[in-house]
């Protein structure tokens, strides 16, 4: 495992990217969302950290983490009613994302967007940010019946890619899409832009761990020369 970029990562054959805390920070409008369900249901306001470590996982994962078990189903409608209304506000697209995306696409290195986030939203967000136009595919929850990390999605998006799990890699920034890797017999690489550090990515298992996706641009070996962010 490494954490810095004196090492050369081996040109992936497939990148599966994690949305949510890698390609953007949207953590405003969700901690926003989250904060505004849970107090309406009458419970007392989680700290705003408290929320970020919660994330990666579902909805509901997070959610019943908040309110009580039959408050749940009534929880997730809400969130999902409101969240659009806010959902881009204040959303950031990181830094060496997007030209990481164009690099590999360039390379015609078969890309997707895998992520807990409902899925509707997440293509909403893909159009939006411009993802969409280098990576087509876009698979969030309830788009089938798994979710990360569980392997049979996994396998379902790299079908949608016809890629094979060997050579592939996911990029995330929680130890759910290092266990998405683990499971599914993936590389996975952590990234530190989320609620995360590189210690911690390292720790669950990232074969790798970086600061940025500037860092991890720089260490992955896609066919080209590097370019200036796309803008």
């Amino acid at each position: 495992m490494i954490s810095n970029t004196a090492q050369c990562l081996p040109c992936p054959s497939a990148i599966l990217w994690d949305m949510d805390g890698t390609l953007i920070d949207q953590t405003d409008a969700i901690i926003t969302c989250y904060r505004t369900v849970i107090t309406d249901l009458g419970h007392p306001t989680p700290s705003d950290n408290v929320i970020r470590r919660s994330l990666g996982g579902t909805l509901a994962e997070t959610m019943q983490l908040f309110v009580d078990a039959d408050q749940l189903d009534t929880a997730s409608k809400a969130f999902r009613a409101h969240f659009p209304k806010i959902m881009f506000d204040g959303l950031i697209v990181l830094s060496g994302g997007m030209q990481l995306i164009e690099r590999a696409y360039k390379a015609r290195i078969p890309q997707a967007l895998f992520t807990n986030k409902h899925g509707d939203t997440a293509r909403q967000i893909s159009r939006y940010t411009g993802f969409a136009k280098y990576i087509p595919v876009c698979v969030g929850s309830v788009d089938t019946d798994w979710h990360k990390p569980q392997p049979e999605l996994t396998r379902h998006v790299l079908q949608q890619i016809e890629a094979q799990p060997a050579g592939a890699i996911i990029i995330g920034d929680s130890p759910t899409d290092i266990a998405v890797a683990q499971n599914a017999g993936l590389s996975g690489y952590g990234v530190a832009t989320g609620a995360y550090s590189v210690a911690e990515l390292l720790d669950a298992g990232a074969d790798a761990a970086f600061e940025s996706l500037d860092e991890l641009n720089q260490s992955l070996n896609i066919p080209g020369t590097l370019s200036s962010p796309v803008v």
